[in-house]
């Protein structure tokens, strides 16, 4: 574990920013069949430090779509997972608080680094970051209807005491691509000092916004 949670820590702690790129998949794209997620996972150089996996067998994938239970591996350039996030099955409204959306952060598997959980509110999208002992430690946010409304999309990282730290944002990636496949790019930016195992959580806040936003039967 410590050998993992070593490589970890020296991949993130010198980033301040990172590059999600999702991979369009053929058969999802021409028939609309709903495939397992997979994401490159840059640096601010284009280096690829990291790539992630969903794991989910198809009926779930196809009855359900983005509304889904998942398990996403994240695995370093030689295969080895370090990062798991994992999201259980619940219903999405924003009328109705009793099924909001959450997520378990893992790094290295089975040593618990942090949560993303939904707050209700009937317009803005709103999440608490907790670390490993469901403490809140930071809070995230994004805009008014802004995933229907604009090409780029804006998450904000706050503080508990709500000062903009960095964000989480999606790019637009072409109108053919984003007409045709649900497949899109992601940047997430922090502090360079943030801790490390916040920059993982942050990883899968992104996975989250992704499918709760912008994944869509196109």
């Amino acid at each position: 574990m410590d050998i993992y949670l070593n490589y970890l820590f020296f991949q993130l702690s010198q980033v301040d920013q990172l590059l999600i790129k999702q991979k369009v998949e053929l058969i999802e794209a021409l028939a609309g069949f709903e495939s397992n997620n997979k994401y490159d996972i840059r640096n601010s150089m284009g280096q690829n430090v990291f790539y992630a996996v969903e794991e989910n067998d198809c009926l779930t994938r196809q009855c359900c779509g983005p509304l889904r239970s998942f398990t996403i591996r994240v695995l370093d350039n030689i295969g080895q997972e370090i990062i798991t996030v994992s999201r259980p099955l619940k219903c999405m409204s924003c009328f109705f608080p009793c099924c909001l959306q959450e997520l378990e952060i893992q790094a290295p598997p089975g040593n618990t680094v942090g949560y993303v959980l939904q707050q209700w509110h009937p317009f803005l999208p709103k999440f608490t970051i907790q670390n490993e002992h469901r403490e809140p430690v930071l809070k995230l946010q994004g805009p008014f209807c802004g995933w229907s409304c604009l090409p780029d999309v804006d998450f904000e990282i706050l503080t508990m005491d709500e000062v903009g730290i960095g964000k989480i944002s999606k790019q637009w990636t072409g109108l053919l691509r984003e007409a045709f496949t649900d497949s899109d790019n992601f940047g997430i930016q922090f502090p360079m000092d943030l801790d490390v195992r916040m920059k993982a959580v942050m990883i899968g806040a992104c996975f989250l916004i992704d499918f709760m936003f912008f994944e869509t039967n196109n």
